[in-house]
């Protein structure tokens, strides 16, 4: 009986073994075998600060109501009007919404859209503003900068992405800001690597060729105001129009550039590790700026990206194996926003942990007394009383 137990003890281990080997030869092939497509950079973070005091975590997103679900995609930016809002989405159109109802203002790229691989040609609007007159300036990921007629929806191409701007082409235009006179637009390129279709890659790569760039109207200009940013994204001039605060996505902070004053070309940080990954960044009606996240760091709790920050080899790993669509699968949905002072202090600030109602934010616009929440890939806009939080 023990002999028979002793033999079947070793055709389960033989068993065990052979399979084991079985599976992890060709993963320990495919690590050491397979090719990479990024490159990561360690990166340092401080601890993630705690969700106390004004970032306690609430439900308050959760009170915002969902606003033509399935009639747009990726909302990323919101301007308006009057009461009249614009935005652009995921299949290359700058759309109006009057009265309940959604127009086609223009067309950017040109089709089929809709997926990944055709971004580049559908184009992909990510800043909008409203400039003088009423006329709509659009950033476009793939293309560059244009200024748009709301009207009669007529485009022009006002700064190509195919400039290269110091011998380094554009390769992910992203938001933009004016003057007030229209006369100077303040932008950032996120990449001159990585494509907004890539975002995946730029973001775990740690890639620091990020640029805040300024475009001249006038004498149609370009010029480079700051280098050596990881993922520069949204950004904002003050209301005295002295600075700009531009979000530093990869590294959870928010860097200010002086563009006037007595300051003017000097830069420093406005708000160093945040909770979350800073995405655009749009004025407050108390004097301050609102910035929306997608992706939080939360403490207590576990940050993927903390956690991987220092470990590049980890992350070369993950992408030797797993795709971006997957990798992203894995980053939990939680959805914050949160209010700054005119200093940068934190005000307040609205929670969807999960993401069960605002999903993917990107941008908070404040209008009217409501906060209408973008989008960079949610089938609808989000629409927040802020008498009622």
């Amino acid at each position: 009986m023990y002999r028979n137990l002793s033999y079947s003890g070793k055709i389960f281990r033989a068993t065990f073994m052979t399979l084991a080997v079985a599976i992890l030869t060709p993963l320990v092939a495919a690590i050491f075998l397979l090719e990479c497509p990024i490159e990561p950079q360690s990166i340092s973070f401080l601890e993630p600060p705690l969700l106390t005091g004004v970032l306690e975590p609430n439900l308050k997103l959760r009170q915002a109501e969902r606003l033509f679900e399935g009639q747009l995609v990726g909302p990323e930016s919101i301007a308006n009007i009057g009461d009249v809002l614009f935005t652009g989405t995921a299949d290359g159109k700058i759309v109006k919404i009057e009265d309940g109802v959604i127009h086609v203002v223009a067309t950017l790229g040109k089709p089929p859209c809709g997926t990944p691989e055709y971004e580049p040609t559908c184009g992909r609007p990510l800043g909008i503003r409203i400039g003088p007159n009423g006329t709509l300036f659009v950033s476009d990921a793939y293309q560059g900068i244009f200024k748009v007629n709301p009207v009669t929806g007529e485009a022009e191409m006002l700064l190509s992405s195919q400039t290269p701007v110091q011998g380094k082409k554009m390769s992910f235009v992203n938001d933009l800001v004016l003057t007030q006179d229209g006369r100077k637009i303040y932008f950032t390129d996120s990449s001159s690597k990585w494509q907004r279709r890539n975002y995946p890659f730029l973001i775990m790569e740690g890639t620091d060729d990020g640029r805040l760039l300024e475009y001249d109207t006038v004498t149609k200009e370009v010029k480079v105001l700051m280098v050596g940013l990881r993922f520069p994204n949204g950004l904002q001039l003050s209301p005295a129009e002295d600075f700009l605060v531009v979000a530093e996505t990869t590294m959870a902070r928010i860097r200010r550039y002086y563009v006037s004053g007595l300051m003017k070309g000097g830069a420093d940080m406005f708000v160093e590790n945040m909770p979350g990954f800073p995405d655009n960044i749009r004025p407050s009606s108390s004097g301050g700026y609102w910035v929306a996240m997608s992706a939080v760091r939360q403490n207590p709790g576990f940050s993927m990206m903390d956690f991987l920050s220092d470990k590049p080899w980890i992350r070369k790993i993950i992408f030797k194996l797993l795709s971006q669509d997957t990798v992203m699968k894995l980053v939990p949905r939680y959805s914050l926003v949160i209010e700054l002072t005119e200093s940068g202090s934190y005000r307040r600030s609205f929670h969807d942990p999960d993401g069960v109602v605002a999903t993917y934010i990107s941008e908070a616009h404040e209008h009217d007394g409501h906060l209408f929440l973008g989008s960079f890939r949610s089938p609808f806009l989000c629409k927040l009383n802020l008498q009622e939080v």
